[in-house]
């Protein structure tokens, strides 16, 4: 489970592999499913296997798209907290996410982009009614207001 790039063509997974693996699932809260088939976990359960996945290569950064999309309240705040348990490790996490009332919550730096570069910056910096309007078009706050 997402060791494989690590080991070759030839080579399969040994004690060491299935080792990380399994901390992976636990940190992710999926050892219990370890032996189902994804198929028949919900989306939920599915995004955090993808998660654990992603740990085990111990990669330098991690993009994530839409992380949270087709979760629940838990898995949302359990996802969190391991991108935040990444980012104090001094790993670098890129996340696509569209949500906008989280953003503040979520994360400590933005960049938005409509077809081009908008604004990229601290979050208490760049995440403002200007650029919100230069990237979705609208009046972001008269918008949210309706």
């Amino acid at each position: 489970m997402g060791t494989y790039g690590s080991l070759g063509w030839i080579k399969r997974p040994g004690a060491k592999e299935k080792k990380l693996s399994l901390e992976a699932l636990e940190k992710v809260g999926m050892l219990a499913f370890k032996s189902r088939q994804i198929s028949q976990l919900s989306g939920g359960q599915q995004q955090r296997i993808f998660l654990a996945r992603a740990l085990v290569q111990n990669a330098a950064i991690y993009f994530m798209d839409e992380p949270f999309q087709g979760v629940d309240a838990t898995t949302e705040i359990a996802i969190i907290n391991i991108l935040k348990e990444l980012r104090k490790a001094g790993k670098t996490v890129i996340v696509v996410h569209h949500d906008l009332q989280t953003v503040p919550e979520y994360f400590d730096w933005v960049t938005f982009l409509n077809v081009k570069h908008i604004a990229t910056g601290p979050v208490k910096d760049i995440f403002n009614d200007d650029n919100l309007t230069k990237t979705y078009g609208i009046n972001y706050k008269v918008a949210v207001q309706q």
